[in-house]
């Protein structure tokens, strides 16, 4: 979530929790909250931020999008999303990847050089708590820990946690092995370019001995959805490329286009803009390429729109999107 020089940290912070109140009403299934700890945005903290929307909320779940486990305790992590589970009556889950953003990793002390390293070792310790109520693990980057109970326990059995990725086949296979959910983040490019991927991630989990609905797939891409193509289309492109030329400058990308916009919004792009029909057929086909998704998480506040027009978005979300896609 962002801040701006137009608006200070409070009210945007009572936006962001009107638009999860509004999606709640909306039956929108799921909000989730990212990571990050730069000056323009507020979210460093999300699980406060979620358990702020937990008192607002009734049935929404709510989830970390993503957590950058890497830079992360386990146990803190696994502490604060227990708390927020029982705050929320069971609606808690996390959202574990690396980090894309990586500017957490030298401000709690650890090297890019262990970027994976660290990844894999922190969620078998994470994972162990989940499944352990008294924890004996030992490795590198943490101290070791005997018979140790890990508490406050989640309301939940088994507190959800997926493992978030990008295009790296290791992190799918990775997922896949251990039975986890996956939320693929295509924030670019054609999304049916990742079914490869997708099936790594579904070989390896029934290699493992996982059952095929056991292994669930999200997919998480930039989107909006307006009255129209037209309107929302307006709507959404200044703001897309202002912020995502930043972004590239910051990762080395090229300056966003109109033309590069156009194809990112086609049929098989990863964008997913337009009317209520128009993002519920985008939708549809992206399932069908991934061969079946089980959850489409909207990116929606990232290119500069308004507090009205997000609210609109997750109105017509809830009102007309999702019976399109579930009828």
């Amino acid at each position: 979530m962002y801040s701006s020089a137009e608006l200070k940290s409070v009210e945007t912070m009572e936006q962001l929790l009107d638009r999860i109140a509004a999606a709640d009403i909306a039956g929108l299934d799921v909000f989730g909250i990212g990571e990050h700890h730069k000056k323009e945005f507020l979210d460093s903290a999300p699980t406060v931020i979620l358990a702020a929307a937990a008192a607002r909320t009734e049935n929404i779940r709510l989830m970390s999008a993503v957590s950058v486990l890497s830079a992360s305790d386990p146990v803190r992590l696994f502490q604060e999303f227990a708390t927020l589970d029982i705050i929320s009556k069971g609606r808690a889950e996390i959202v574990a990847g690396r980090g894309s953003s990586v500017e957490a990793f030298p401000l709690f002390g650890y090297s890019l050089n262990d970027y994976d390293a660290l990844f894999k070792e922190k969620l078998d310790l994470l994972l162990q708590i989940r499944d352990e109520e008294f924890v004996t693990w030992s490795g590198k980057f943490r101290p070791e820990l005997k018979n140790q109970p890990v508490y406050p326990r989640p309301l939940q059995e088994k507190l959800p946690v997926w493992v978030g990725v990008g295009g790296t086949a290791k992190s799918f296979i990775r997922a896949g092995s251990l039975g986890l959910p996956l939320m693929v983040a295509v924030i670019g490019g054609e999304t049916d370019h990742f079914r490869p991927l997708v099936d790594l991630y579904r070989k390896a989990g029934e290699e493992a001995g996982f059952k095929p609905e056991e292994l669930k797939v999200g997919l998480h891409s930039p989107g909006y959805v307006g009255e129209n193509d037209q309107s929302a289309i307006e709507d959404y492109y200044p703001g897309y490329q202002e912020s995502w030329t930043k972004i590239g400058l910051e990762r080395g990308w090229p300056p966003v286009t109109r033309s590069h916009f156009d194809s990112l919004i086609s049929e098989k792009g990863a964008l997913v803009v337009g009317s209520a029909e128009t993002v519920a057929k985008k939708l549809i086909r992206h399932s069908e390429s991934l061969g079946g998704i089980d959850r489409f998480m909207f990116q929606m506040d990232i290119a500069g729109l308004t507090h009205q027009q997000l609210l609109q978005s997750i109105d017509l979300i809830g009102s007309k999107v999702l019976p399109l896609v579930n009828k």
